[in-house]
């Protein structure tokens, strides 16, 4: 907060000191506001002895100057006078001019640049800015040429109190526990002033409480919070709100002062013990009251909180010690009285306890206060309740066998009413428990019989629920169990443990295992099971296989002979005897599947069954799919050729002469495959009586024509079908003559293919027969699957390897 202008006396002396001291500069050539020059002393010297005699020669010499000060905060109406620069050169003779420059110059501080008085024409505020730095020229007038070196020097802005005392961390917040001694430390308050500390006493702070006395104090100069009264209660009073003002000027009168406040909030301490608010309890409990259920709730009262207030309970005395205990609730910390064992009215109809209850954090400190810690006496009044019957065994158990006849008794259940009144009992069965109705239960005695046939193997245990109902009171009822379990009987033959598939190799030897069979049995013998496995006596005298038993509940599958083909028997099926050793014996016959295959060395599987028969040729399941894909493929080409045919609009030929020759024509676009690139080679279908060059077809692969192409039979004259042969041979003739006519060979190869035929037979075994170039005999040293090509391809004069 601004002040206004400073006391007329303070200005008038600041004025008179400058006045002084511009005298007192004036004989040394220049003139400071205040502060002298600090120059050398023969530089002095020359200055005083120039006060005696002018005609000395002056040396010329720099310009030195301290700080001017100036007052801040000036509010005159003219400007404020700052001093005076005066140069020795400066004769008074008008020829020297002074220039200011620097922080301010011209808009806040001006200069007469011929006397040199400065101004300052605005008001300044140190707290803004505490000094500005300037420098000072003098100049000729006329050439503004430098008379004297520039000099800088600085204007300090002087401090007045204009600013008070402020909190910058206020309002502040504070805990102290309650019943702290006197002088305890709460907190400290520090108050910042912004006024010069290094001037005067402007930001001099004193400390002192105007709210919050007489319970506490602070100290003026550090500005602590101390507690000022012992035992203060914070049950009484837990929060107090502290003024706090710092004033500056160390206090005085005309100082600047601002305030704070400080909430001192009182903690807790353990310092109250807890107390029942009565000495004796009552509380009533029903008998029927489950085990572990609250009879009664009690508390303690602790004016102290937090943790200070948690509470212990615990059972001193009484003669309930090992009917109840006692717990705490930690959310209300009340006292929780439990039931530990049933009660009955009819035994006993009341009960004592003695219960204390004591604080679980205790404070040393206040011990000598008392015992923190209260005792109260309760008493539990048992009522007697309509109880329902109870069995004399919650759970009976009983055994039957599962080969007992309907009506059978198993055993008997009891119950009876603990009440006074002992009313008869009439027991059930909960039929929920018993859905299928296997037993019955006698309504008046409680003996339970069988109702239905069991099943050890469908049901071993039963366990169902026996109502006891009073007779008096039929909505007491009361309940019990009773498990039944079913005995064994020897009621099921033993049976193959799983669906077992075996395999015999071809290569088998006789004497060789092919299977380990095993047995399972529903029923449970006490002993256990033991099982006898033997062939039955249409399959002992069997020449393929034998069964050896392990006895061990596991029995062996031989072979009895080698040699298995399956071309000639695939699958054999061997009938097993499997007997218990129960009583009475049981036995099952199971048939065993034995499949032959196709094995390697190592005995593993390579093919089976149907599979086979279609290997015999030789060929492998690749080859297998790979035909059946090829064939495959070529039924889809052909259902396309004839889609395609089917949605031709108009036939090839227009002709109505030669539409005998229709059929010919859709063998069109037939050609080469991808090496075709020139359509059909015509020369082929010239003339059959010409000669046929050695021009490989371009319909037809090179690989493939060096290994099947057929020695070119000559053209043999039919002698039956003339009138077939006539027509065939004259629409060759016109085909010949004509290059632009489609070839029609499909007719002509393969309308009277065979020995009688024009182009004799077009069958690649029988070219190769005979005069083959090659030769087929290596196909005999290729195994069994080579054998059909072997006797295809092979000389008729060499023998067979492979005939059987």
């Amino acid at each position: 907060m601004k002040r206004n202008r400073p006391p007329v006396w303070s200005v008038v002396g600041l004025m008179t000191m400058v006045l002084v001291s511009q005298w007192e500069l004036s004989c040394c050539g220049m003139t400071l506001n205040s502060v002298p020059l600090r120059r050398v002393p023969h530089k002095i010297q020359k200055a005083g002895a120039g006060l005696g005699s002018r005609t000395h020669h002056r040396q010329r010499r720099s310009w030195v100057w301290n700080q001017f000060f100036v007052l801040e905060e000036y509010t005159g109406d003219d400007p404020l006078y700052v001093g005076k620069l005066h140069s020795d050169v400066d004769k008074g003779e008008g020829k020297v001019k002074y220039v200011l420059s620097g922080e301010g110059a011209s808009s806040i501080f001006t200069i007469d640049e011929n006397t040199g008085d400065i101004h300052a024409i605005k008001r300044l505020d140190r707290e803004e800015q505490a000094y500005y730095t300037l420098r000072a020229q003098a100049v000729d007038h006329d050439t503004s040429r430098p008379v004297e070196p520039e000099s800088e020097f600085v204007i300090k802005v002087q401090d007045i109190n204009d600013n008070e005392p402020k909190f910058l961390d206020g309002p502040y917040n504070a805990r102290v526990p309650e019943m702290s001694p006197v002088g305890t430390s709460v907190v400290q308050v520090v108050a910042t002033d912004a006024d010069d500390p290094t001037y005067g006493n402007s930001a001099r702070v004193i400390y002192s409480i105007l709210e919050g006395q007489p319970y506490f104090s602070v100290d003026p100069k550090t500005g602590v919070v101390r507690t000022a009264l012992p035992n203060m209660d914070r049950e009484a009073r837990d929060q107090y709100l502290l003024v706090i003002q710092a004033k500056d000027m160390v206090g005085q009168m005309g100082g600047l002062s601002g305030t704070t406040s400080v909430t001192v909030t009182l903690s807790d301490v353990n310092d109250n013990p807890p107390r029942f608010s009565r000495k004796s309890y009552q509380f009533s409990v029903p008998e029927s009251l489950p085990v572990a259920s609250v009879v009664a709730r009690i508390k303690a009262l602790d004016s102290d909180v937090g943790p200070n207030a948690e509470m212990e309970y615990r059972i001193i005395d009484g003669d309930g010690l090992g009917m109840f205990r006692v717990l705490v609730d930690k959310d209300t910390q009340e006292g929780l009285i439990t039931l530990q064992k049933a009660l009955d009215f009819e035994t006993k109809a009341g009960y004592s306890l003695r219960i204390e209850a004591s604080n679980k954090n205790i404070d040393p400190r206040f011990l000598s206060q008392g015992s923190f810690s209260d005792t109260a006496s309760v008493r539990l009044i048992v009522e007697n309740v309509d109880e329902a019957p109870v069995f004399s065994s919650p759970v009976s158990k009983m055994v039957v066998s599962e080969a007992a006849k309907v009506g059978t008794v198993i055993g008997t259940v009891s119950a009876n009413d603990p009440d006074a009144t002992n009313s008869p009992i009439r027991y059930s069965i909960d039929r929920n428990t018993d859905l299928e109705r296997f037993f019955n239960i006698e309504a008046t005695t409680g003996v339970i019989s069988t109702a239905k046939p069991l099943d050890r193997e469908v049901n071993a245990i039963h366990n169902i629920t026996i109502l006891a109902i009073e007779s008096l009171d039929p909505t007491q009822v009361g309940k019990g169990s009773a498990i039944i379990t079913v005995m064994d009987i020897n009621d099921n033959a033993p049976v193959f443990a799983i669906e077992y598939e075996t395999i015999l190799c071809e290569n088998a030897i006789p004497g060789q295992v092919i299977e380990t069979i095993s047995a399972v049995d529903k029923d449970e013998p006490p002993s256990g099971h033991r099982f006898v496995f033997s062939l039955t006596a249409e399959a002992a005298g069997n020449m393929n296989f034998t069964l050896r038993d392990n006895k061990d509940n596991t029995a062996s599958i031989l072979t009895k002979r080698g040699g298995f083909q399956r071309r000639k028997q695939s699958m054999y099926r061997l009938p097993v005897l499997i007997r218990d050793s129960g009583s009475p014996v049981l036995s099952s016959t199971n048939t065993l599947s034995i499949r032959v295959c196709e094995c390697d060395s190592n005995g593993d599987r390579q093919s089976c069954g149907t599979e086979a028969f279609m290997l015999s040729a030789g060929l492998s399941t690749g080859a297998l799919i790979a035909i059946l894909a090829c064939i495959l493929t070529l039924l889809v080409l052909v259902l396309l050729i004839v889609t395609m045919r089917r949605r031709k609009k108009e036939p090839l030929i227009l002709d109505e002469d030669r539409d005998v020759r229709e059929n010919i024509v859709r063998y069109d676009d037939e050609g080469g495959g991808e090496e075709d690139t020139e359509a059909f080679d015509m020369v082929a279908l010239r003339n059959l009586n010409v000669v046929r060059d050695n021009k490989a077809r371009r319909d037809v692969t090179p690989e493939v024509t060096a290994l099947y192409t057929p020695r070119p039979p000559p053209y043999k004259a039919a002698t039956n079908n003339g009138i077939f042969r006539e027509f065939i041979w004259d629409r060759l003739k016109e085909a010949d003559v004509d290059p632009s006519a489609p070839p029609y060979d499909s007719l002509q190869t393969y309308a009277f293919e065979g020995s009688g035929s024009v182009a004799e037979s077009l069958s690649s075994l029988e070219s190769l027969s005979t005069d083959s170039e090659h030769n087929y005999d290596y196909l005999s040293d290729w195994g069994p699957r080579f054998r059909k090509l072997a006797d295809l391809y092979g000389q008729s004069d060499s023998s067979n390897i492979f005939a059987s």
